[in-house]
């Protein structure tokens, strides 16, 4: 999570309803932007989130996009 309050992007695995799904997180909305441009996402799906600072504990302005199902297989390594 620091790289990403730092401005890089954190690829956060998770799953839901036992799916797997990812979060690309960052504190900087243009990097993320970006990387979505070049997968094929759409603006409109990117998310703002917050993130605590884990050393003040304040909230930080980040965003995510979630990536489950076909785009998810997007970021598997070939």
């Amino acid at each position: 999570m620091r790289f990403a309050l730092n401005g890089g992007v954190w690829l956060h695995r998770h799953k839901i309803d036992n799916e797997p799904m990812v979060h690309l997180v960052s504190s900087d909305k243009e990097r993320l932007l970006e990387l979505g441009r070049t997968l094929g996402f759409q603006a409109r799906w990117l998310q703002y989130k917050p993130l605590k600072d884990l050393d003040t504990g304040i909230r930080v302005p980040a965003w995510h996009w979630d990536v489950w199902g076909e785009k998810l297989k997007l970021l598997k390594p070939t």
